[in-house]
């Protein structure tokens, strides 16, 4: 392993400004090489009596460049950022895990100082992937730091064409350290792009020595949710008719969402802290959940994790105990709670330990946990040098608090379910919980499937969620069946009042629900290949040992068959009938079947490339030559 140790001076880091200003501030005093070849620099506001040293290594075919920082005393660290500087060939996107900014556009380095990602604890993924149309990514970056606030990105030179990957640490003071180390991966083997992103994610996991959670079968298992339903108007005796209707559908699990807390609050989440069912809507709540069990599902519970009202009883006990707030005499304050004092994480476990081992529930929604943030005003933590608090770094805190909420309710029930959501992501997650769901985008099923492709790529073996399914109840059958097809590849969750939607949209929940759980291997567990993100993955290909599952998501975009060696089916989600195929070989027999499920008569196409007519929103079976059906 080459190694090559170097003594870094200091510059000023760059920001928004005009593009000499930039120039200026990114001008390094000393550089390096890495050990294959790339160039490298640091850069930093004000090092004051802090030594840098830098390790360029060669980590399976790929670099990896560790900065370490050390001081004699316990201090802040300085605001320090690294630069790596290779090639732009053959990059002409790049991917990030933001769902926000997935336009996938390569900025150039004239912006980059204002037009760089952040990732923290429960905030998206250090990972950015130059990629191609041809599916190859040329370059890739990604860095060890899964806690601490980052800001990082790829961008372009507009001279040279050049790509640089940049990642700045400790931009706002963190806490006290006498030292700090980073890695900083580049890769540059031009692998596959889904490839790429899963090998960044899990060289963060392995760098970082995390252990992803166990995720129990009934996490993949289709769902109903209460949200978009209902929204904050929930009751029992509607939920238990909806289960009985969930269940016969063939949902697995329900989740209760916002609302089972309070009725009427002054601020939304001024009500919030004491996380006890309103007596009017839920008068029996053990009661309530052991109808929905009798029903035939499991059942969660939504609760927001940081939040604490002026209105709950508790305020009194927390209000000096927020990161923000508590400022303030009006009514309708919703306080973020300090997870640095003990006794706030002791509060939020036994409220979920109530959750599951007094009322019975079989897991929790547990939402919001990206609010527990330093605010603009500061880490009130300083004010009274961390007094009372057994953590300094707020991220090391939450990071107890998610591993304390695991364990505990484990030993209630060790198949417990608990869900996460998009922004609150990335690979210290993984250890927290066994869902992660795609951010809401109601009635927007390609946002949908761009969100559940981008988890699917960074969420290792987690089951990922789609956003509750909803679509128009004047939609055709074909058109209610494009949210599910969007959302294949996930565990679907469904969030319509079942008792009211029209029976044709019905039987396509039916229809469809049945077809994801008979391919579950290959649709939620195989190999997962989604293509053409710069377009907005416009087809995906799912394959477990015994299948091979091929969805087309764009009209006249050509998917493949693969080989011949396994049972084939190919998903017509384009919105109209007909799909461009290219068959490996010529098929012994096809069977084509319509959004329903109903088989309607096709022919048997040649080997090569030419168009099937699929019926809309439903799927061709390919039997193969020499295999048995």
């Amino acid at each position: 392993m080459k190694k090559l140790m170097i003594g870094i001076a200091c510059v000023a880091l760059a920001g928004a400004g005009s593009a000499a200003d930039l120039e200026q501030k990114m001008k390094p005093v000393r550089s390096f090489t890495t050990a294959l070849g790339a160039q490298g620099e640091i850069v930093c506001d004000a090092p004051g009596d802090w030594s840098f040293d830098v390790t360029c290594a060669e980590d399976g075919g790929r670099d990896a460049v560790t900065v370490r920082l050390s001081s004699g005393a316990e201090a802040m660290p300085p605001h320090f950022g690294v630069f790596l500087v290779t090639s732009g060939a053959g990059v002409q996107n790049v991917w990030i895990s933001d769902y926000d900014k997935g336009e996938f556009h390569l900025r150039p380095k004239l912006w980059c100082g204002w037009a760089l990602n952040r990732s923290a604890l429960a905030n998206e993924t250090p990972i950015a992937v130059g990629f191609n149309s041809a599916g190859a990514a040329p370059v890739a970056t990604a860095c060890s730091e899964a806690f601490e606030p980052t800001k990082w990105g790829l961008y372009a030179d507009e001279r040279t064409c050049e790509i640089t990957a940049r990642f700045e640490f400790f931009e706002k003071p963190v806490r006290k350290l006498k030292d700090y180390a980073v890695t900083v991966l580049l890769d540059r083997r031009g692998r596959p792009f889904a490839e790429t992103v899963r090998a960044c994610t899990d060289w963060i996991v392995k760098r970082n020595g995390f252990m992803p959670a166990v995720v129990p079968e009934a996490a993949f298992d289709p769902l109903y949710s209460t949200w978009y339903a209902y929204l904050q108007d929930v009751s029992d005796k509607p939920l238990e008719e909806e289960a009985r209707l969930a269940a016969s559908l063939g949902m697995k699990t329900m989740i209760l969402d916002d609302g089972w807390q309070k009725v009427d609050s002054v601020g939304f989440y001024s009500a919030t802290g004491d996380w006890m069912p309103v007596p009017s809507r839920f008068p029996d709540m053990k009661g309530h959940v052991a109808k929905v069990h009798a029903a035939g599902l499991k059942y969660m519970l939504w609760l927001a994790v940081p939040f604490v009202g002026d209105e709950s009883k508790v305020w009194p006990q927390f209000e000096k105990k927020l990161l923000s707030g508590g400022d303030g005499k009006a009514p309708g304050r919703t306080g973020v709670l300090d997870p640095r004092f003990p006794e706030v994480r002791e509060y939020l476990i036994q409220t979920y330990e109530r959750v599951v081992g007094d009322w019975g529930f079989d897991g929790v929604k547990l939402d919001f946990i990206d609010a527990f943030l330093i605010s603009a005003s500061g880490d009130p933590a300083l004010k009274d040098n961390y007094a009372g608090r057994d953590y300094r770094s707020l991220s090391e805190a939450v990071n107890r608090l998610m591993k304390d909420v695991l364990a505990r309710l484990r030993k209630i029930n060790p198949d417990v379910l608990v869900e996460f959501r998009q922004h609150y992501m990335g690979p210290a997650i993984l250890q927290y919980g066994n869902m992660m769901r795609a951010s809401d985008c109601p009635a927007d099923p390609t946002a949908n499937r761009k969100r559940i492709c981008n988890l699917r790529l960074t969420s290792g073996a987690m089951a990922v969620h789609s956003d509750m399914l909803v679509w128009s109840k004047d939609e055709t059958p074909e058109g209610a069946a494009l949210p599910i097809l969007n959302a294949l590849y996930s565990t679907i969750q469904y969030s319509m009042v079942l008792a009211t939607i029209a029976p044709a949209h019905r039987e396509v929940i039916r229809r469809w629900l049945a077809f994801s759980q008979t391919h579950r291997e290959a649709l939620l567990k195989g190999t997962f290949t989604p293509l053409h993100p710069e377009n907005g993955y416009t087809a995906i290909v799912g394959e477990s040992a015994a299948e091979r599952v091929v969805t087309a998501y764009a009209d006249n975009v050509c998917v493949e068959s693969g080989a011949a060696d396994k049972p084939v089916f190919i998903v017509n989600a384009t919105g109209r009938a007909g799909v461009l195929v290219s068959l490996a070989a010529a098929p012994k027999a096809v069977r084509a079947f319509d959004v329903l499920g109903r088989e309607v008569p096709v022919a048997v196409p040649p080997a090569g490339l030419s168009r099937v007519e699929v019926p809309a929103s439903g799927h061709l079976e390919i039997v193969w030559q020499g295999l048995a059906k």
